[in-house]
């Protein structure tokens, strides 16, 4: 971080001078780097153009550009009285007095750089036509990897949180870093061609898009997947247009839209375009709704299938929600023969009176599927409940994982289910001391967390689980939840790079979830071993790095070959990501037979017909 000498002799020359400076251009209050020169000071004579008007300012452009692609000829002027003086048009070329700000809502936000307090001298000029910046032409190219200089080339390091944007004000480089891009753009009237939707709208239509410029981490579906030190940076939010109209709250993963013209602004954490007008969709990627998975049980231990869904603030309350899910199971996973399920409240939901059962949630669930079902399936479930209200997740609600399995296909093998404080341990065999059983629950790791629950299953056959000559091994899960990214910053945030909230905790999970799993191939490094979940980290991540590593197991994507764009189970700000992961033991992961799928059931719909914000996925392996 830039020392305390520096920063002192940096607010000292931002301070000092004269209060009042006359002749000022845009681009000098706007000046090379994020935070202007001017800032605090009074200026006149500021003469801009009028490209685009709000409810609560105007922007001007430079009537003469500086040509200088680290500074913006573009700046908000401030208040709502000018906003709303009919006498001033787009076009109107003004000479105005005002105080230079700088301003943000929240102490985690950059600042956006303003006039303030304006007063218009005179108008000079009426009718100059204003033409936009197109993005994507004449070498106006937004970086598709790296945010700032002061990431250190990885936007998701860690230790994170090493530097603030408005403590070091780093010296704009457009062509390398995307936030300085957006801020060299600050105030600008600019145009997007060809867009297209890399993400969900907010609630208020904020649509994230990319333009007629290069990307990386395109998928099938034309989002953008995050991947290792790429979070996306040359996409932008597109924000409430001026004319006071309305974004639509439906678009979708891969919209492609009408062209976009408005004014690049900040607020709310993030650089965003003002449009003049409301989004227009113009066409919707096919199919509407994403296939089922190919992999469906064979029946045998030499094909069984294995998901992982997490069903967001599951319980039998909510009777839409549970016939949504049911049906999910049934059309999209195929009924797997396993399945294990993340944020399963319990039966009252978020009342808070020290429920903890799912007893009704998970057997109301199991009612929807058999209801849904052309043939009787004969789920069964179990799970352990938690201490109440000491899993994190909604007040009340008591979220713990569980799992649904087929009866006539799978059972648990030597049946003896621990409690909520009950550590698991693995026996010689190797074999669990309790199946079902939490993963060492009193660990401080899973504070105000899900624990891991750990089961051992066997193949329904025979004496021996003889099927057709073949001997089923014993199959241990591990299904997961760790902590949530609450607390974490936005990737356009002051802070470098950017908080990932709850990493601590997860690399915490990680080390105890590894040991666990990793005692188990320690006995036999032929055990088939799959841990699952929602991780609630990236792969490349150190929590979920840590785990594989330690743990001795691989990562399903890897293993099965799943190219990294088509890596993505949920949707967020900008980009395709990944909190759901699989591993395996080093004997399913080598095996030819072994399969994976990540079935995007609702990452393709609007928010309004999705049934859980994560996607969920399907694996199958052979257990003889």
């Amino acid at each position: 971080m830039k020392t305390t000498a520096t920063l002192l002799r940096w607010l000292a020359a931002s301070l000092l001078g004269a209060t009042s400076v006359s002749g000022q251009s845009i681009a000098q209050i706007n000046g090379d780097r994020f935070l202007s020169p001017l800032n605090g000071h009074s200026v006149t004579n500021v003469t801009g153009i009028v490209t685009a008007k709000g409810p609560d300012g105007i922007w001007l452009r430079s009537v003469k550009p500086s040509c200088n692609k680290r500074v913006s000829d573009g700046l908000y002027v401030y208040g709502s009285a000018l906003a709303k003086n009919t006498s001033i048009s787009v076009g109107d070329v003004l000479v105005v007095d005002g105080k230079v700000s700088e301003y943000r809502t929240n102490k985690d936000y950059l600042y956006m750089t303003e006039l303030a307090s304006p007063k218009v001298r005179s108008i000079l000029e009426r009718g100059r036509k204003v033409e936009p910046l197109v993005i994507g032409k004449g070498g106006l190219n937004p970086p598709t990897k790296q945010y700032s200089s002061l990431d250190n080339g990885d936007v998701f390091a860690v230790p994170n949180n090493q530097s603030l944007i408005s403590a070091e004000n780093p010296l704009l480089e457009p062509e390398l870093y995307g936030l300085d891009f957006w801020e060299s753009l600050m105030g600008e009237l600019v145009t997007i061609e060809r867009p297209r939707a890399v993400g969900r709208p907010n609630q208020y239509g904020d649509t994230w898009v990319v333009g007629s410029w290069n990307t990386t981490g395109d998928n099938d579906r034309t989002g953008l997947t995050v991947s290792a030190a790429d979070g996306n940076p040359e996409a932008i939010l597109i924000g409430s247009p001026l004319d006071g109209t309305k974004n639509p709250k439906d678009t979708k993963l891969g919209d492609k839209l009408d062209a976009i013209t408005g004014v690049v602004y900040q607020a709310f954490g993030f650089y965003r375009i003002l449009p003049l007008t409301n989004i227009t969709i113009t066409e919707s990627p096919a199919p509407e709704a994403a296939p089922p998975t190919s992999l469906v049980s064979e029946g045998t231990c030499k094909g069984v299938t294995v998901g992982s869904y997490n069903i967001e603030n599951f319980y039998a309350g909510d009777v839409a929600h549970v016939q949504a899910v049911a049906k999910h199971i049934i059309q999209y996973m195929r009924t797997p023969d396993l399945l294990a399920v993340q944020e399963i409240q319990d039966d009252n939901g978020e009342t808070d009176d020290g429920t903890v059962s799912a007893d009704e949630t998970l057997t109301a669930l199991i009612t929807a599927i058999q209801s849904f079902s052309n043939t009787s399936i004969p789920y069964k479930y179990t799970y352990i409940s938690p201490l109440n209200d000491e899993s994190g997740g909604a007040p009340g609600g008591n979220i713990r994982v569980a799992y649904l399995y087929r009866a006539d296909r799978l059972r648990l093998r030597n049946p003896n289910p621990g409690n909520a404080t009950t550590a698991n341990e693995v026996l010689p065999g190797p074999e669990l001391k309790y199946n079902p059983g939490f993963v060492d629950p009193s660990n401080a790791a899973w504070t105000n967390s899900r624990k891991p629950l750990a089961a051992a299953w066997e193949f329904v056959g025979g004496s021996n689980n003889n099927i057709s000559g073949s001997t089923s091994k014993t199959l241990f899960t591990v299904n997961v939840h760790w902590g949530s990214k609450g607390g974490s910053t936005s990737l356009h945030g002051d802070a470098r790079p950017p908080v990932n909230g709850g990493v601590e905790d997860r690399l915490a999970q990680a080390e105890t979830t590894a040991s666990f799993v990793s005692s188990i191939l320690a006995q036999d490094p032929s055990a088939a071993v799959v841990t699952l979940g929602d991780f609630n980290e990236f792969a490349f991540a150190p929590p979920v790095a840590l785990f594989g590593t330690r743990s001795g197991l691989a990562d399903l994507d890897e293993a099965a070959g799943i190219p990294p764009a088509e890596r993505y189970t949920y949707l967020y700000d900008m980009s395709s990501q990944e909190l759901d992961h699989v591993f395996v033991s080093p004997a399913l992961a080598a095996a030819r037979s072994t399969r994976f799928e990540h079935v995007h059931a609702n990452t393709w719909l609007p928010y309004s017909a999705r049934t859980s914000d994560h996607d969920p996925s399907v694996a199958k392996f052979d257990i003889c």
